[in-house]
């Protein structure tokens, strides 16, 4: 959930993510609740308040009145996200909107939102994720408290050493990820995956954690032979998005594959094909019987499939 302290409402995600009916229902708004009417809950000790950030802009993509200066203008809202163990049918009778529900699966709830918001929950997520696994020092195991609005945790035994010196054990963490579009040597066509999970027929750019020392190619280069067996040699950076699921950052390379023999090790993925730029076209753009499904649009694996479609054939 997520507030906002001048008028004060708080925000949550609505129903589970449905790629069928997603374009008749349109997009999922953040339900908003008044801080009135979750003030109580902020006075538990097990609640977690987190400072999120002050609206850029006047007119406030939230749906709630600002606070006012002497003058009659508005002051931009600021947004908070709390943790609570209050029950979710309870929770939701505070709501006053309609069709307000939590999400069922955030991964792909977050999908419908706009950018805005969908930017708001990203952030709110991770750093309360953070927070519910740190509630103990990762130096000495004692109990920690919350600082600097929510984006330090302290240990309270005064002799740890994560006290003394620089230390970044008690910070919100980012777990870098790389995710590359592998071209073809002949420029046209592009090597895509698909996981057991994933919905039937769609298939998506390649992915994995970037390891301690290792640098942002090697890692593609690694990822995609462990995969696929295919070897890479040029790595260009494209465009990143974070992912909070629960804190990654998704680091979008194309990759220039030196050989083509696909070897696929199914511990890790279930299968991988070239397809052929008017393939992925055909999926893009919703041809006729398309050879696969693209990602969604908001994905930053749709953005890098789309980005190679635009360019020329080389890297």
């Amino acid at each position: 959930m997520c507030l906002d302290s001048l008028d004060s409402d708080v925000i949550d995600t609505s129903d589970s993510f449905d790629p069928e009916s997603q374009l008749q229902q349109g997009e999922t708004k953040l339900c908003q609740f008044k801080y009135e009417v979750v003030k109580d809950l902020l006075q538990k000790p097990a609640t977690v308040l987190v400072f999120l950030g002050v609206e850029k802009r006047k007119n406030c993509s939230s749906s709630f009145s600002s606070s006012q200066t002497k003058g009659g203008v508005q002051d931009p809202a600021a947004w908070f996200a709390i943790c609570t163990d209050e029950d979710e049918a309870e929770l939701l009778k505070r709501c006053k909107q309609k069709n307000c529900s939590f999400p069922k699966m955030p991964n792909r709830d977050l999908l419908k939102l706009t950018e805005e918001e969908a930017g708001v929950v990203a952030q709110a997520r991770s750093v309360l994720g953070w927070h519910s696994r740190y509630s103990f020092c990762p130096t000495c195991g004692s109990s920690t408290k919350l600082e600097e609005g929510g984006y330090k945790r302290s240990c309270l035994n005064l002799d740890c050493r994560s006290l003394r010196g620089v230390h970044n054990t008690c910070y919100p963490r980012v777990d870098p990820v790389v995710i590359m579009l592998v071209i073809h040597p002949d420029g046209n066509q592009c090597l895509l995956g698909r996981k057991k999970v994933f919905p039937s027929g769609m298939f998506s750019c390649l992915a994995g954690f970037i390891e301690p020392g290792e640098t942002i190619e090697d890692a593609v280069r690694r990822e995609v032979e462990e995969e696929s067996g295919v070897k890479i040699g040029p790595v260009q950076y494209v465009s990143c998005q974070p992912w909070p699921m629960p804190s990654n950052l998704m680091i979008g390379c194309l990759a220039l594959a030196i050989s083509t023999d696909i070897r696929v090790d199914e511990n890790e993925i279930e299968e991988a094909r070239w397809f052929t730029r008017q393939q992925v076209i055909d999926s893009l753009f919703r041809g006729e019987s398309p050879a696969f499904t693209a990602p969604p649009r908001q994905t930053i694996a749709h953005q890098l499939i789309k980005h190679w479609i635009g360019m020329n054939s080389n890297l």
